[in-house]
């Protein structure tokens, strides 16, 4: 039974549809894969046991009953640890919020669990989300599941180690600059950064704010889809949220790509460094694109002036964000968030003004961009997973990092954009490291980078599909013990 963790979500779903498999049982399986792996990677910071347990005897007495299901019935989920959830704590990787319990979900959390979701436990993430390296001063490190002395990547870490290995069906997460797409590629999972207002984001906080967003995770793009099918959805709160209902991603997604015209990019026209052996694994991705019927050229957007975009726009947000914490608890917050606020605070008008005046350059090059392709790959992240001893990578290909923000452009570029984008896996490294490429599409066309990502997975299945280490060595150790 315990090797139904590791079938994709779409198929548990088809099982708990069928009365072959109840969600009680999925959540004992996944209960047990949590036992054996997690203490070897901590991706999953806080469990309630008795709460999930209420959750899946309701979901089999509900189709017992004959009611209707939920697109997420049953499927055991982790909710990220900067998202509210009612009744379980929410620490956000902070402790000044090591003890904080929400009274109520958060919108992206209360679609899911009304879309019949499982909500086992909390997933790791940096301090308030910041960085694309999962460890915090409550929780600590996660692993990544296919080496533990590297990183899972960020800030969604402990969602894409714990889906990685099987602990969870599903996982959510959420992305200002790469906080979706690095973990997935750096965990050989899925992750997809929706357009902004896709899944709406109704709490405090400026409302018309682009570029963070809320997000699914999942092992497959199919997966990714079926959560995306609960979390999406117009929602009167938010002034940017997307008329389309979640039910668009309910659909099938395409193994062939004729007549699709796909740019390729493996270090964005030279303007960004890479890591040789993830620009290789990209550029391989425009022969596979090929094979699948699509025009693939190596081509980029002109994003220039993206990089000041996303700094700008970021520094004020964590200002706005944190700016009265920092002040209140100065040593007890990270550096990179008191950096990130001083950066803020340091603008000008004239600095925000011109930041807005290139966002609108780079939305109308972007956009006529897309007019001449179907869709962009790139690199969701620079580098392979590093030293999980390190806070950020000091060099990417020879090139300097300044600060923690510098070896993340190749996904935060592209959350400049406002462009909808998912990291799906394409192999691993020579030295066994997994890798990814992000497949870009057009402004609010999530369906269009869902399927290219789709058809590459498929394509990719063969070099892909290696259980982590983690799972085979934890399994064979307790079963050995029992």
């Amino acid at each position: 039974m315990t090797d139904v963790c590791d079938l994709p979500a779409t198929e548990q779903s088809a099982l708990l549809r069928s009365g072959e498999l109840s969600a009680r049982e999925l959540l004992d399986a996944s209960l047990q894969r949590i036992g054996e792996v997690n203490p070897q990677v901590n991706a999953l910071v806080t469990l309630d046991v008795e709460a999930a347990t209420a959750a899946a005897t309701a979901a089999d007495e509900a189709y017992a009953a004959g009611e209707p299901l939920g697109p997420l019935h049953g499927l055991p989920l982790a909710v990220k640890d900067t998202h509210d959830t009612a009744g379980m704590r929410t620490t956000y990787g902070s402790p000044l919020f090591a003890e904080n319990v929400p009274e109520a979900d958060e919108l992206v959390v209360a679609r899911m669990r009304d879309a019949g979701a499982v909500i086992v436990g909390k997933s790791n993430t940096p301090e308030f989300a910041a960085g694309s390296h999962t460890f915090n001063p409550v929780f600590g490190l996660t692993r990544n599941p296919y080496d533990p002395t590297r990183s899972a990547g960020g800030s969604s870490g402990g969602a894409a180690t714990a889906l990685a290995t099987g602990m969870v069906a599903l996982a959510d997460g959420s992305d200002m600059g790469g906080s979706l797409r690095n973990p997935a590629s750096f965990c050989n999972v899925v992750g997809h950064r929706p357009s902004p207002g896709r899944v709406p984001n109704v709490g405090p906080g400026d409302p018309w704010f682009t570029l963070s967003v809320q997000g699914p995770m999942g092992r497959t793009v199919a997966d990714v889809a079926l959560l995306l099918s609960a979390q999406a959805g117009p929602d009167p709160r938010s002034p940017i949220a997307l008329p389309e209902p979640g039910t668009t991603f309910a659909t099938a997604l395409p193994t062939r790509l004729d007549g699709w015209r796909i740019a390729v990019a493996p270090d964005f026209a030279g303007a960004v460094p890479v890591d040789a052996e993830v620009a290789a694994a990209v550029e391989a991705q425009a022969g596979t694109l090929t094979e699948l019927g699509a025009v693939a050229e190596l081509a980029a957007p002109d994003l220039t002036g993206a990089e000041e975009v996303f700094r700008t726009l970021r520094a004020l947000h964590f200002v706005a964000a944190f700016g009265e914490l920092v002040d209140r608890h100065p040593d007890q917050v990270k550096e990179a968030i008191r950096w990130n606020v001083e950066a803020g605070r340091a603008l000008t008008g004239t600095d925000v003004a011109r930041a807005t005046t290139l966002r609108g350059a780079l939305y109308r090059r972007v956009r006529e961009f897309f007019t001449r392709y179907d869709a962009l790959v790139v690199p969701p992240s620079q580098v392979l997973p590093f030293d999980a001893a390190l806070e950020y990578p000091t060099s990417v290909a020879g090139t300097p990092v300044t600060d923690y923000l510098g070896w993340m452009l190749a996904p935060s570029l592209i959350s400049a954009t406002e462009c909808p984008a998912t990291a799906v896996p394409v192999g691993f490294s020579t030295g066994g490291l997994p890798i990814g490429v992000q497949v870009v599409a057009g402004h609010r066309d999530d369906l269009g980078a869902l399927g290219v990502a789709h058809a590459l997975e498929a394509a990719n299945r063969p070099r892909v599909t290696q259980r982590p280490p983690a799972v085979r060595t934890s399994i064979v150790r307790n079963r050995s013990t029992a």
